[in-house]
Formats: C-alpha cells, sequence, structure tokens
C-alpha cells in the first residue's frame, strides 16, 4: 500500500499544491480502508464514497481511495461540510467520518514550530493520531444501494425533451417517462431569445 506521503503527493498533483483539507481527505480515505478492512486506493467498485463539500477535501479522499466521479464510485453531496461516508457495496457496511471538532486547535501540538495557523493544520493533521484527528461513526444509508448503481447500459429517453437518461434516474410521471428537469426538477432554465441576444451583445 502507497505511504501517506505518497498520497499525498498524488493529491497535490491533482489538486497543484498541497492544503490541510486535502491531508484531511487522504487520511480519512486511509481510516476508513482499515475500519471496513479494505486496502486502498482501490482499482474496483467495491468501495463507494459520498463526500459533504466540493474542492480540496473531496481531492483528498479520491488519491487514497481511487473513488472517482467518473467511475460512479465518488459522490458529492453538499452539505458544505469536511465528512464523508465510506460504504462497502458488497457488504453494505458503512463509515462515516469527519474531523473532531478541536482537531484545528490540537494541531499546533503537533506542529509546534508552525508560522501560522495554516501551516499548523498542515503539519499537524499528517501527525495527530485517528482518535484525536477524526470522529468515525458506523452508519445505515438511507438510500438503496441497488439503485444508486442502477444496471449496466440501462438507458432510457424523456418522452418531453428527447434527452437520454443513464442509470434509471428517470421519474414517471401520470404513466409519462420524464427526465428530472422536465418533471420540475430542474436547476437550469431556458433563456428567451431576447436575452441570449443581449448576452452576445455585452460579449462582443
Amino acid at each position: 500500500m502507497p505511504t501517506l506521503q505518497e498520497l499525498l503527493e498524488v493529491s497535490a498533483a491533482f489538486h497543484q499544491h498541497l492544503c490541510p483539507r486535502q491531508v484531511l481527505g487522504v487520511r480519512m480515505g486511509l481510516l476508513a480502508g482499515r475500519w471496513l478492512g479494505l486496502d486502498v486506493p482501490r482499482s474496483d467498485k467495491r468501495l463507494l464514497t459520498f463526500v459533504e463539500t466540493d474542492g480540496c477535501a473531496a481531492d483528498g479522499v479520491s488519491a487514497d481511495t481511487g473513488c472517482r466521479v467518473g467511475g460512479r464510485t465518488l459522490r458529492v453531496i453538499d452539505f458544505g461540510k469536511v465528512a464523508a461516508t465510506f460504504v462497502d457495496t458488497q457488504t453494505g457496511c458503512a463509515v462515516r467520518i469527519v474531523p473532531a471538532p478541536d482537531s484545528r486547535t490540537r494541531a499546533w501540538d503537533y506542529a509546534p514550530d508552525a508560522k501560522n495557523k495554516w501551516q499548523a493544520n498542515l503539519i499537524g493533521y499528517q501527525h495527530m493520531p485517528d482518535d484525536e484527528l477524526f470522529i468515525a461513526q458506523p452508519v445505515m444509508l438511507t438510500v438503496s444501494l441497488e439503485k444508486l448503481l442502477s444496471k449496466p447500459g440501462y438507458r432510457v429517453n424523456c418522452e418531453v425533451c428527447g434527452e437520454e437518461i443513464l442509470n434509471e434516474r428517470e421519474v414517471l410521471h401520470e404513466g409519462a417517462v420524464l427526465c428530472r428537469s422536465c418533471a420540475g426538477e430542474s436547476y437550469y432554465q431556458p433563456v428567451t431569445e431576447s436575452v441570449t441576444f443581449r448576452i452576445e451583445a455585452n460579449l462582443s
């Protein structure tokens, strides 16, 4: 298995620098592997990870676990928290790991020569014992793993917009197969021609 420093180098390459939250992400993944009895990083799809924020910590988790958005083994649930839940898809066992509330303060104990808080966190997080750095809690998912992972090659088309829908994410509404956008769950709104013209005019 790679060492902590090797994994931090991988994370830093993803992120173009190393920061404290990447260290937390890498170490969360290492702890999850030990807790679940799985070697990390993985090249299969046995480990599924939910990260509760995007950014630095997510890169650290990905570097350590091998979980990727493109591999459908890393999912971002944006709660704005540096926390992650790791699931063994074969056994259903899951653990949620979050930094201890006093981890930032305790980091100074492991980096007494640090010049500032950021450096204290960067160094301290690499050396703190797991039980001082994290809280790990066994959890049960409230979503179905079977539905979440879906079936290989499954696809349908929305009966309103005609766009393809993968992984059983369609919605049945009054007997019609709809995408979530056409079912009223859209995160975007099409602009009118007049709005598009104003945007193009401003850009030019």
